[in-house]
């Protein structure tokens, strides 16, 4: 993560318009989302919204604070990271002649990434790990032809019991 961005966990009612409703929050006040993801929880009711964002220690408090009030949010709060642990997927698909494969699968092993499909001209590489890791292995792979690239976005949870949070109703 970078300095000015923190990551949000929203526990949100499981209805239809939500995630609009949040992300048009953001859009309204003028609040940057670097990254969002979204997925129902253990509990089929309540869905986690991850919420990467960035601005100065005034407009984060401002973010908690308007979310927190929306009917829908049943909770929010920072995933600190020495507290939580952040995961992101990125599947990428290199352009490839049969002389390149063994230098971009040796790439990828480096990464842990799975070589995911290939074809006469490809490679899809999918690699999973902190967004720092993900940057690195497509700084390596500049020398490359970049065809596709889909990122996920920051899914993270909080370290251990001490922050899970039980609904009753």
């Amino acid at each position: 993560m970078k300095d000015n961005e923190k990551v949000f966990q929203i526990l949100v009612d499981n209805t239809s318009g939500v995630l609009s409703r949040i992300a048009g929050l953001f859009s309204r006040r003028g609040y940057n989302i670097e990254s969002i993801t979204a997925g129902v929880t253990a509990d089929p009711r309540i869905t986690r919204i991850t919420v990467v964002t960035s601005g100065d220690s005034d407009i984060m408090e401002q973010i908690e604070k308007q979310v927190g009030k929306l009917v829908d949010v049943r909770d929010i709060h920072e995933l600190k990271p020495d507290e939580s642990v952040y995961r992101e997927l990125a599947m990428i698909k290199v352009r490839a002649a049969a002389d390149q494969r063994e230098n971009v699968i040796a790439l990828a092993n480096i990464f842990r990434g799975s070589i995911i499909d290939v074809s006469m001209e490809s490679l899809m590489i999918e690699v999973t790990g902190n967004s720092g890791k993900i940057d690195a292995f497509l700084k390596l792979l500049s020398g490359y032809e970049i065809l596709e690239l889909a990122r996920t976005g920051v899914a993270g949870l909080g370290r251990g019991t001490k922050n899970v949070i039980f609904f009753d109703d």
